[in-house]
């Protein structure tokens, strides 16, 4: 993929490329403006204002862009988005205003995922001016997080096990003075044993481990970020089908959405205490694996009966959960590709949102609307807890019935967050089914701008 860092740049008046921002309410006023073969040319390119439209318009020995967005007057992030994937490389600012919040779209639209396979014509990088030079890096630093997630995700599990998932987090200590500690082997069976259980049927190169990563000072708040990090899912026994399978490579979306927040914050300097948690497991089949039936010890103490091996990414959230707990945080977000059932709910572009205080649901759904990342809330509701019943032990990490699947994975996590603690969860989906502009086929980052403008307003930078 293209740098972040290439794609926008201060204007300080050096030669560019106009773009005109148009809508179609306006666009046959704006025209008369324009010579008849300039309208000839509009017209050739079937170009009327409509959304997402683009054209290229010959101008003396030059040439002008056009793009058509729904209000010129207020952009979103994805307005210019597709004029970056259409236009030529080169320079360009827009005409008549600023970019404001399309800088992001500008530069997710040039992502390339091409560790595997390189373009068989690559385009060089289409950089858009701006004058808000105050907003370029905060700007290239969230697109930059973006593009990790969606680099993790796209990443096959043969080259995205735990041991990788290890080697991320060491480059983000590395890069901002953080510390990482890893708990492997006995150490993780005995401290966190259903991460261990869940992972150790998985080969030795892709054994399970608990990645713990510390930032900050010790007198500011504690923020915890979790991130769910099953680098393959089988199924396990309850092995799923060939399709329920294919895309099981981006089941530690979660984990990509932890260190992408995580990344943003130490860049940052917010005035927080950083843990950020990522079991790291393979979900694998063999005669090690965890059994439909077992009962399970958890670091919390709670035992744990298995209705179904998978659900596996409950219960190594619930032993990382219970470890961030013991901060006495004054916030845990965690992040998990946790349920089909929120993309029955909610298809592939809303994240599900749960959420323990109301002040906080609204701050980030707030802050999501306002970055185009907006995350719908589901409840929690108390009066299904008795569906995660078990006749021998204190629960079970699967209900028996089809309703309610994303908030019932919501009630078996909410047991092992301490009581009273400020507690979101993001049942995210980590993968883009279909194109939209500034947003390939693959993986994707959904929930993370909304949590990250939501910490930012909350504890502010230092």
């Amino acid at each position: 993929m293209a740098e972040t860092s290439d794609l926008i740049q201060p204007d300080r008046g050096q030669d560019a490329i106009p773009i005109h921002l148009v809508k179609r309410e306006g666009f046959e006023a704006w025209a008369k403006q324009l010579s008849s073969g300039q309208r000839a040319a509009l017209a050739a390119q079937k170009f009327d204002g409509g959304g997402y439209q683009t054209a290229i318009v010959p101008d003396g020995d030059g040439w002008f862009a056009v793009g058509g967005v729904a209000n010129p007057a207020e952009l979103s992030s994805w307005c210019m988005a597709k004029l970056a994937e259409d236009l030529p490389e080169g320079t360009y600012r827009r005409a008549d205003g600023e970019p404001g919040p399309a800088l992001h779209g500008w530069q997710t639209a040039q992502y390339i995922f091409d560790r595997y396979k390189k373009p068989d014509k690559p385009i060089g990088p289409r950089v858009l001016l701006t004058k808000d030079a105050g907003k370029i890096d905060a700007a290239i630093a969230e697109a930059g997080a973006v593009c990790l997630v969606r680099d993790l995700v796209n990443t096959p599990a043969e080259d995205m096990g735990p041991a990788a998932l290890e080697e991320q987090a060491e480059r983000l200590a590395r890069q901002h003075g953080g510390e990482l500690q890893v708990v492997r082997g006995d150490a993780l069976e005995q401290d966190y044993p259903m991460i261990h259980a869940v992972g150790r049927a998985a080969a030795r190169k892709h054994a399970p481990r608990l990645l713990h990563l510390t930032w900050g000072k010790q007198s500011d708040p504690v923020l915890a970020i979790v991130g769910k990090g099953v680098c393959f899912d089988s199924g396990g026994l309850d092995v799923k089908s060939a399709s329920g399978m294919k895309l099981m490579k981006k089941d530690m979306g979660g984990a990509a959405h932890a260190f992408a927040l995580a990344g943003l914050i130490m860049a940052a300097g917010l005035k927080v205490r950083l843990h950020c948690l990522v079991p790291a497991v393979e979900n694998a089949i063999s005669s090690d694996s965890f059994r439909p039936g077992d009962v399970l010890s958890s670091r919390k103490g709670l035992t744990v009966e298995i209705g179904n091996t998978d659900a596996e990414g409950r219960l190594i959230l619930g032993d990382a959960l219970t470890r961030a707990s013991e901060e006495d945080p004054d916030l845990i977000i965690d992040f998990a590709t946790l349920t089909g059932a929120a993309r029955v709910a909610l298809g592939p572009d809303y994240p599900a949102l749960m959420v323990r205080r109301d002040a906080t649901a609204d701050a980030l759904i707030a802050a999501g609307r306002g970055h185009d990342d907006e995350p719908w809330r589901l409840p929690l509701p108390e009066a299904y807890a008795e569906w995660l019943g078990s006749d021998i032990a204190d629960t079970n990490n699967a209900h028996a019935n089809s309703f309610a699947g994303a908030s019932v994975a919501g009630l078996f996590l909410d047991k092992f967050v301490g009581d009273g603690l400020d507690w979101a969860h993001f049942d995210t989906f980590a993968w883009r089914p279909t194109a939209k502009p500034g947003r390939p086929k693959g993986g994707e980052a959904y929930g993370l701008r909304a949590a990250w403008h939501m910490l930012r307003n909350r504890y502010g930078s230092a």
